[in-house]
Parts: structure tokens; C-alpha cells; sequence
């Protein structure tokens, strides 16, 4: 079971599937763009993503394609480079990886930072580095919304055959399942499935569920981990 928005899953539904897994899809969260007014990118010599949908709900074609661009990950890497930015770290998933990395070949002299998020980050990257007394603006340009409201014949036909993995993305889709969970009085139906998170916050959201096994994963990492179980 993938739990992303189906923009966000196709490809790897595709995958899945041709190695001939059963595949469902939940997803728990809804992203919707927010628009960004007046925004003066040529003022920035560096821009950080901690998302891929930080990139894709940023309207690119006025960015200097040679600024340095920060990414948290592989997935948001692989995003960036298909935008076009030529000088692109990733950190391997960890925002504190990410933060170092850009503290080592991001001189305060270069200029200023832009850190492009969603509403609601795992870790504090802005004021941390405003405290390493580099000059950064944030800006979010998208907002997470819980998708509460699922299908009741969806609800009863996971009853009766509920999925051997789960793949949960981060810490909003692991509340957003959470509540789902509760809602539709799912508590108990968990023990057999095995939990892939992306990060520790993201499987701590869950810690209270009786899962089969929690494994941590990286983005890309997915088919490789069902040679684990």
C-alpha cells in the first residue's frame, strides 16, 4: 500500500506492479500549491529544498540555473536536475546532513540563501542556520491537508485483506494515517504489516501501532526493501 498522492506514486505503482506485487493506494495527504508574489530570485546566489514538492510548486524558469541549489535528498536531486540547476549537493535524506553541507561550501560572502518549504517542516533549517549568522529568506510556496475522509467500501475491503507493507513518507502522512486509523477504528488490524517509514520522526508518529516490523527507508530505496522480509 503507498499512501502519497497519486501523482507522486505512479512510477513506483508501475514498478511494483511489473515485479507482480498486488499494489494499493491510500493516499492520506492532499498538497496544494501556494502561490508566490513579487519573489526577487536574482537577489539569492544559493536556494535550499527540503521537499521535491517544494520544487515542483516552484515556478523555476526566472532561476539562475547556476545558483547553488541544496537539496535533503535523492529524490528532491533527481527533481532539481531535471529543472535544470547545474550546481546541485544533496544530503541523503537528512536535514542535518544538509545543513552541514551547506555551512562547508556555502561562503556567507557569496550572498543570501532561499529556503523554498512547505508550511509545516520537521526541523527548524531556517533559523538554524540565521544563527550560523547566514543571510536567509524563507518563503513557502505549498500547504499539506489531511485526507480524513476515505471511502467506506475502501475501508472494508482493507479489512478483509489488509496490505503486508505500508509505505508511509513522512511526519504529516504518518499523523494524517494515524487519524485515519482512528477514525475507522483500524487499531487492531495492523499486526501482519510491516511499516516503511522515511526517517525516524515518521515512524515515531506510529510507535503506538502494533506493526509486524518498522523498517527506515530512503527515497528510491522501496522495491530493495521487500528482499528485507
Amino acid at each position: 500500500m503507498l499512501t502519497r498522492p497519486i501523482e507522486d506514486s505512479k512510477v513506483l505503482i508501475s514498478k511494483l506492479k511489473s515485479l507482480g506485487h498486488d499494489v494499493s493506494h491510500m493516499p492520506v495527504i492532499k498538497v496544494k500549491r501556494r502561490e508566490l508574489i513579487n519573489l526577487k530570485y536574482e537577489e539569492y546566489s544559493g536556494i535550499i529544498f527540503t521537499s521535491s514538492n517544494s520544487i515542483k510548486f516552484l515556478e523555476t524558469k526566472n532561476i539562475s540555473k547556476s545558483i547553488y541549489c541544496f537539496c535533503v535528498g535523492s529524490a528532491t536531486e533527481k527533481l532539481a536536475l531535471e529543472k535544470g540547476f547545474q550546481n546541485v549537493y544533496a544530503a541523503g535524506g537528512n536535514v542535518r546532513n544538509l545543513k552541514e553541507i551547506i555551512i562547508q561550501n556555502f561562503s556567507k560572502k557569496i550572498g543570501k540563501l532561499l529556503y523554498v518549504s512547505g508550511e509545516i517542516v520537521s526541523s527548524n533549517l531556517h533559523k538554524e542556520l540565521k544563527d550560523e549568522n547566514f543571510d536567509i529568506d524563507r518563503v513557502i510556496n505549498y500547504e499539506v491537508e489531511h485526507n480524513n475522509d476515505l471511502d467506506q467500501n475502501f475501508i472494508e475491503q482493507m479489512k478483509s485483506f489488509m496490505p503486508e507493507i505500508i509505505y508511509v513518507y513522512s511526519e504529516n502522512s504518518a499523523k494524517s494515517l494515524l487519524n485515519i486509523i482512528k477514525k475507522y477504528e483500524l487499531v487492531d488490524y495492523w499486526m501482519n504489516t510491516n511499516l516503511m517509514c522515511l526517517g525516524e520522526k515518521t515512524s515515531s508518529v506510529l510507535n503506538e501501532i502494533k506493526w509486524k516490523k518498522i523498517f527506515l527507508f530512503n527515497p528510491g530505496d522501496e522495491e530493495f526493501l521487500l528482499y528485507k522480509i
